[in-house]
């Protein structure tokens, strides 16, 4: 369906799992402590971060295809493309640290919101979910650039959507996920998939003229690695493995995944929570993102 469908698929359900997840946690807390008269103003909040992320999305493409042209365009691309090279790379790191007591900090902000008023409610559920609207839809942007067909997008929806599912099965407890597990290799798999991206970034940098040695290739696979069959699709949808990179993006390539990765599979030590936070925890809410959810909230 496309070069870059399962890119934009890991995409949607890596950052549609963060999202689902987060407003789980706020709408069982409320639902929990009696307080469901503050679940619209937290839906508010999630729809304003939902619209503003497509209107970024919509503001990104307008300025890469109708504002700018040629070497701008090229140059525009590629620094959007670093910016969410460096923002993927936060974000796996962050989650993995910060995932076991994500639940009891977000109950915390919500007690104080509710303390301060219905708008402060919708603000803390505008700033939980709007982190990662905008970083699903840079990325999202840099990982679909010179997509002529609307496979990227389609794959987008369909991680979002399937991202959705799975974090209502959670809260009905009707499945349980090792989200730890999950989180690992879906960070992963995004490291590989950032890997591309700032591959492709150096390649428009060259493109622009601020890099040289657009001519300069690495290697010629074009007799074997056909970009039209599905071995070349997924190598260029998912990792972009070209036929012929220059020598400066696949030293790029391999200069960002080695020590990226290296460094996300190394055994992490657990983020303790503090006590603020643990007194928030609530044993059997499903959204805690403990090794195994017991999907009850």
């Amino acid at each position: 369906m496309g070069q870059v469908f399962l890119a934009s698929f890991l995409i949607g359900l890596r950052e549609g799992l963060e999202m689902v997840l987060i407003v789980s946690v706020l709408v069982a807390y409320l639902v929990k402590t009696g307080r469901r008269r503050h679940l619209l103003p937290v839906w508010g909040g999630v729809a304003a971060a939902a619209a503003l992320s497509i209107g970024f999305g919509w503001a990104l493409s307008y300025v890469s295809t109708t504002v700018l042209g040629g070497p701008g365009q090229e140059l525009f691309d590629a620094i959007t493309s670093t910016v969410a090279v460096v923002l993927v790379t936060w974000m796996v790191f962050w989650m993995r640290r910060t995932a076991r007591t994500m639940s009891g900090e977000l109950r915390g902000r919500l007690d104080d919101a509710i303390g301060l008023g219905i708008g402060a409610v919708v603000g803390i559920a505008f700033l939980a979910v709007v982190r990662e609207g905008l970083e699903t839809t840079l990325l999202f942007f840099a990982s679909a650039q010179g997509a002529t067909t609307a496979s990227p997008l389609l794959g987008l929806a369909g991680g979002l959507l399937t991202s959705v599912v799975a974090g209502v099965a959670l809260y009905l407890g009707a499945v349980r996920i090792n989200l730890s597990t999950f989180f690992t290799v879906s960070g992963g798999l995004l490291v590989l998939v950032a890997a591309g991206i700032f591959k492709y970034a150096v390649h428009d940098f060259q493109e622009a003229g601020v890099l040289p040695g657009l001519t300069t290739h690495a290697f010629d696979a074009s007799s074997w690695l056909d970009p039209t069959s599905w071995y070349g699709a997924l190598a260029a949808g998912l990792f972009n493995i070209t036929p012929q990179p220059t020598v400066l993006e696949s030293i790029a390539w391999v200069a960002y995944l080695v020590p990226v990765l290296a460094l996300f599979l190394l055994p992490g030590r657990t983020a303790r929570p503090s006590p603020a936070a643990s007194a928030q925890q609530a044993p059997d809410v499903t959204t805690e993102t403990p090794e195994h959810v017991d999907a009850r909230a």
